[in-house]
């Protein structure tokens, strides 16, 4: 082939049937609703995928049977073709403006919304068009110096040569160019983000919180969450008017990043810890960070008003990136941070006495749950209970435990060793299940059925999860959904960018269930279901 017809040929027959079929696939429903502009670049995402697998099967087909077919086939071939992909299309645009719907209506959400099959199929065009002669463009390039090695050594090692130094410059450039560059530019928002703080967001005046009087961190090295996590503590005023009796000042310690290493930063935290008197507490709760360095407010306000005050909390930020970023580059900080800071803290209350020790727990969310997970390594290290909310299904624990779990159990609420130490719960009903003993120390899992957080794993490229097969499938799941490969990968990653976008109790919402969760974890002894009750009334 002439190779300037490289770039300006049509598209191959293989790779049009097989990019329609993944840009019809994308448009069926997941896990959560999306709008009109994400499925138009998802369609563009997964068709050029189809269009790469259709492709190289045709040049395999090809390789292997030496065929022509005459002129008029391959003309109705193309017409079938077209027509075909044009009723397919067509229709698969039709249905998913009902799939949308049916999945707002499942989540309680408005179901009158804005679904534009035309400019969904202009963005998925022009995209597609666009990724489309790049890698065509490549390919030129790839075929040039092919060329051009041919005329120094033999054909096949030319070829070899060729397309090896044309894969390494693709990744190198993907890698070390697009992604690198990506990261460092969003690195440097972040780090300016990180210098700011929330509105509304005030200095402490008590010395029990970083970055008040006394304290050992100053405001200005806390960063943004860091300052919002200290600054935004309950009240004793807002404590006594939940509880009706007068309240404790809450402590709360945070390190930022001025810290020359994860040690250095557990150690001054358990200094800061031991000035406000958190070892004298009786609940210590150790708390995972997402990427920003930021902790949910429900798991931290939520123990404080349980214990009406007398609660001790410690975090330090790994990175100013967010959570998606600082999960592709900044895992191996997330992790040593958190296991310095545990392990720091537990070899200090390790040496207080038996009968004066706090309770010590751990919780996070999302990333910070993987942190903390990391940190205790293995259940046997579980000093008194851990509450962790939409894990990642990267999570250590979370897969051995979901892995190992009893038979006939379902992948998306698993009991593991008839429940006595773990429990997974989409509701707060499911924390009695199953019937029997549950002793402490006490672990629970929060996850919702359709938290995209917790079903994405690279696997979905490949394998059918569990929790889309049959009698596996939880509730709260379009029963339209379905598995497609590489499709739905890349649908349920889309669907992370709309993981607070739905109701508490769908996709990475979780408010209120937070305080079933403590109350099943660390309920202080005069607490009562009332008592959480009431609580779960105030977080919503």
């Amino acid at each position: 082939m002439d190779t300037a017809r490289v770039v300006r040929r049509q598209p191959g027959f293989g790779g049009t049937l097989v990019a329609t079929l993944f840009i019809c696939a994308s448009l069926t429903p997941s896990l959560l609703p999306r709008t009109w502009m994400y499925q138009g670049v998802m369609g563009a995402i997964t068709g050029i995928l189809g269009y790469a697998v259709g492709a190289s099967i045709g040049a395999l087909a090809r390789a292997v049977i030496s065929y022509r077919l005459p002129e008029g086939t391959r003309r109705l071939a193309w017409r079938l073709l077209i027509v075909g992909c044009a009723a397919l299309a067509v229709v698969t645009l039709w249905y998913s403006f009902g799939w949308q719907r049916e999945l707002r209506a499942l989540m309680g959400m408005d179901t009158r919304i804005a679904w534009f099959p035309m400019l969904i199929t202009a963005v998925t065009v022009i995209l597609f068009t666009l990724s489309l002669l790049l890698s065509r463009l490549v390919r030129l390039g790839g075929r040039k110096l092919i060329a051009w090695l041919d005329r120094f050594v033999p054909f096949y090692v030319g070829h070899a040569l060729g397309v090896l130094a044309i894969g390494v410059m693709v990744v190198v450039f993907a890698d070390d160019v697009v992604f690198t560059g990506f990261v460092a530019k969003v690195n440097e928002v972040y780090s300016i983000t990180n210098e700011g703080s929330y509105p509304g967001v005030r200095k402490p005046t008590s010395s029990q919180l970083s970055g008040g009087p006394g304290s050992l961190v100053t405001w200005e090295s806390l960063g943004k969450e860091g300052r919002h996590f200290t600054g935004t503590a309950i009240t004793p005023a807002r404590l006594t008017a939940f509880s009706g009796r007068p309240a404790t000042q809450p402590i709360r310690v945070y390190v930022g990043l001025d810290a020359t290493s994860p040690e250095a930063q557990a150690a001054l935290a358990v200094r800061e810890l031991e000035r406000t008197g958190a070892f004298d507490r009786p609940v210590l709760a150790v708390l995972g960070t997402t990427g920003t360095g930021w902790v949910d407010p429900h798991i931290s306000d939520t123990l404080e008003y349980m214990y009406n005050g007398r609660s001790a909390m410690v975090a330090v930020q790994y990175s100013y990136l967010p959570s998606g970023a600082s999960f592709l580059v900044d895992r191996e900080k997330a992790t040593a941070g958190g296991r310095a800071l545990f392990e720091a803290v537990r070899a200090k209350w390790a040496r207080l006495p038996a009968a004066h020790r706090p309770r010590l727990v751990l919780s996070g969310e999302s990333l910070g749950s993987y942190e903390m997970e990391k940190a205790l390594g293995d259940l046997s290290n579980l000093a008194d209970g851990a509450l962790f909310v939409g894990p990642p299904n990267a999570n250590p624990i979370w897969q051995r435990v979901t892995t190992g779990r009893d038979p006939d159990s379902p992948v998306w609420r698993p009991v593991y060793q008839s429940g006595r130490t773990v429990r997974f719960a989409q509701q707060p009903a499911d924390l009695g299940q199953p019937a029997g003993p549950w002793p402490h120390p006490r672990v629970v899992y929060l996850q919702n059925t359709t938290d995209p957080v917790v079903w994405w794993s690279p696997e979905l490229i490949y394998d059918k999860p569990e929790w889309l097969e049959g009698e596996g499938r939880p509730p709260g799941v379009n029963p339209e959904m379905n598995w497609f490969p590489l499709v739905t990968f890349w649908q349920v990653l889309v669907d992370m960018t709309a993981a607070l976008s739905v109701p508490a109790g769908h996709g990475h919402r979780y408010g209120a269930d937070i305080a079933d969760g403590w109350a099943a974890v660390v309920a202080p002894p005069d607490w009562s279901a009332d008592d959480t009750g009431r609580l779960r009334a105030l977080i919503s």
